[in-house]
């Protein structure tokens, strides 16, 4: 097995840079997400680490060996595609031992290992069809065969299942979340599904305009996001982002702005820097609690006239504006059926814990 380290990397294409001084360790073993909306450079890079792109700045180094200008044979690397790019003349067994015949592997080699990758990915029983004689996710099987069997130090995704249905997305990633625990190897993965990075990830590495924004594992990008962007970015539905201000009131800060007022977390008081800083105020919609209708009135902490139930089966998406001129939307996520709450002024209450706290001109979160 094998590491994975970019330092410094930069990729340009004429005047416009679309990876930007990139630093980045996979360590061994690991399984790192690459995540980011469509054009955000995350797919770039997994091609300079295949060798598919050249590297404009930096290095990329496979374990201790500098593979920035080696060719894309010569990096132990394999590369799954999003469309499985199979060879339609060939069958199964076929597609997945000719990267092996090319290297002139002897035929019992070829053979043991075509047999044990099939066997791990259960398509066994397809090793004599055509790649078009078989559904999406028994292609993208055999395109997952032919990486295996080359044995490489680093495993590389490129949108493995975006062209699959909802079901069997969510199957395959439960395949391939046991097949990095039965092999073990270095994994980088690409994505601009939430869903997936959360899911499959040990550490998940968000871009944003050919930045890193943040790495860290599912729980602290969820719970602790660095920035507005990544705040706003992760989480179905996504966070409340509220312009406010913060003043002292009763031994204690109070974050205000358009149509809320709620007590601020403990630790702002060491990072506030008076009242006339630029604030956001993030709540996740699952945070926010239904106050009794007998308490909704100015003195709630935030009033939300709801104009839209969006009804999920367990739970329900409740939209609507703050109860002031111009207020912004916000989401509540609430148990059941709110249907209810359709076109009527509701309270909601958050604890001061689970706020989130931006300084607005930087978008840098306030707790480190």
């Amino acid at each position: 097995m094998a590491g994975l380290e970019l330092k410094n990397v930069v990729k340009r294409f004429g005047d416009v840079t679309v990876v930007q001084q990139m630093d980045l360790a996979v360590g061994e073993g690991e399984f790192v997400v690459l995540l980011g909306e469509s054009g955000c450079g995350k797919s770039t890079t997994l091609r300079m680490v295949a060798g598919l792109e050249d590297v404009t700045e930096g290095r990329i180094f496979i374990g201790e060996r500098d593979v920035t200008d080696a060719p894309p044979m010569d990096r132990d690397i394999a590369m799954v595609f999003q469309n499985y790019a199979l060879y339609p003349h060939m069958d199964v067994a076929q597609n997945m031992s000719f990267a092996l015949d090319l290297a002139g592997r002897p035929a019992t080699e070829i053979s043991a290992k075509v047999t044990a990758a099939a066997k791990v990915l259960n398509i066994e029983h397809l090793l004599k069809r055509k790649p078009k004689e078989l559904s999406g996710g028994q292609r993208q099987r055999v395109a997952i065969g032919r990486a295996i069997v080359r044995e490489p130090k680093v495993f590389l995704f490129d949108e493995p299942l975006s062209n699959l249905d909802a079901k069997l997305r969510g199957h395959m990633r439960a395949e391939l979340a046991l097949l990095h625990e039965r092999l073990g190897k270095t994994t980088v993965y690409v994505t601009h599904d939430q869903v997936e990075a959360m899911t499959l990830a040990d550490r998940i590495v968000i871009f944003d305009k050919g930045r890193i924004q943040q790495i860290g594992t599912p729980s602290e990008v969820f719970n602790r996001p660095a920035t507005l962007f990544v705040a706003a970015f992760i989480g179905t539905p996504s966070m409340n982002l509220l312009p406010a201000r913060c003043r002292e009131q009763g031994g204690h800060l109070v974050l205000h702005g358009a149509g809320f007022e709620l007590r601020a977390p403990d630790w702002l008081r060491a990072r506030w820097k008076g009242p006339e800083q630029a604030l956001t105020v993030g709540i996740r919609p699952q945070s926010l609690r239904v106050v009794p209708a007998s308490a909704v009135s100015s003195a709630a902490p935030l009033s939300i006239d709801v104009d839209v139930v969006e009804y999920l089966g367990t739970e329900s998406q409740v939209v609507g504006a703050l109860a002031s001129a111009g207020g912004p939307r916000v989401t509540a996520t609430v148990p059941g059926d709110a249907h209810a709450l359709a076109h009527t002024r509701v309270g909601f209450s958050a604890e001061a814990d689970q706020l989130h706290v931006f300084d607005s001109d930087s978008g840098v979160a306030l707790r480190a």
